[in-house]
């Protein structure tokens, strides 16, 4: 369990329970804001164009989120 969020297995196990992608949809919309859910939404489109070799500038651009977000998205798949 993590230490910094003592909730969070009980998120995962929330989000594993589900089986199917409308109920997925359901209970992150039931989780988040529409915002959050973007943000998110966007978060994983930067990871994947950084898996894809896209410069960092040109994600912030199309995605219009902050050059920190993506700097922020590299770092973590490095694992930083």
């Amino acid at each position: 369990m993590n230490t910094d969020n003592p909730y969070l297995d009980e998120l995962l196990e929330h989000l594993l329970a589900v089986d199917d992608k409308a109920g997925m949809e359901k209970a992150l919309s039931g989780l988040l804001t529409p915002s959050e859910l973007v943000e998110i939404s966007k978060r994983l489109q930067i990871f994947k164009l950084l898996k894809a070799g896209v410069p960092q500038r040109q994600i912030a651009e199309r995605l219009g989120v902050g050059i920190a977000t993506v700097t922020r998205g590299s770092r973590a798949l490095k694992g930083e």
